[in-house]
């Protein structure tokens, strides 16, 4: 019998927080051999990676260098030949798909500057303590490690976190619910001795410019 505790109060389950489609059943290992397939090519890909010492960008550069050459010698022996060109797609973005990424990215960044401005000004303590710990934790671990080691270990923890936490799920949401409601009170404790203090002297600085 499940527990009736819930991180956050949600009412739904993992498989449906993460979509519910082949994505969720890969991270929760519904898809045993797809998702033991995909750990097995990033591992291997890691390791070729490692040993060879090839960065992605050079490698990615080599792969296109050689598709090029391949289908530039094919294009140029078809037409001594008078054999069909290589069988390329019609490559071009259409007017809308641009339009839909332009509007997207407009607002995405249009969000990020909001957010931003609101964190510079100080109207959202919480965020700015959120983004704060984010930025240092990227800044720690990137300080232990490079970029593709950092995917390669990022993908598993992505396809073992949740279906673990799937597993657990009564046990972590219980210590997790506990957990919160601690940090929570240390928030309100540091708010109404340090950070509201910090507010009226700004507020009060401004008033008197």
């Amino acid at each position: 019998m499940g527990s009736s505790v819930r991180l956050f109060n949600r009412q739904r389950t993992v498989h449906e927080i993460l979509g519910g489609g082949i994505v969720a059943d890969v991270m929760l290992w519904r898809r045993k051999n797809l998702t033991i397939g995909i750990l097995f090519v990033t591992a291997a890909a890691w390791i070729v990676f490692e040993r060879s010492g090839y960065t992605l960008l050079s490698l990615i550069s080599r792969v296109l260098l050689s598709l090029l050459a391949i289908l530039f010698v094919w294009a140029k022996a078809a037409s001594v030949l008078n054999r069909p060109p290589p069988p390329l797609p019609d490559l071009q973005l259409s007017e809308e798909l641009v339009e839909e990424s332009a509007a997207f990215i407009r607002s995405q960044t249009n969000y990020f500057l909001k957010v931003s401005q609101d964190i510079a000004l100080g109207k959202d303590s919480k965020l700015f303590f959120k983004i704060a710990a984010y930025l240092w934790l990227i800044s720690v671990i990137g300080s232990w490690t490079d970029f593709l080691t950092l995917g390669y270990t990022s993908l598993v923890l992505v396809l073992t976190v949740p279906a673990l936490y799937e597993k657990y799920e009564d046990h972590i949401d219980t210590y997790a619910e506990k957990a919160y409601t601690e940090l929570l009170k240390l928030y309100v404790k540091l708010d109404e001795e340090c950070f509201s203090k910090i507010r009226k002297w700004i507020q009060a600085k401004r008033k008197s410019e």
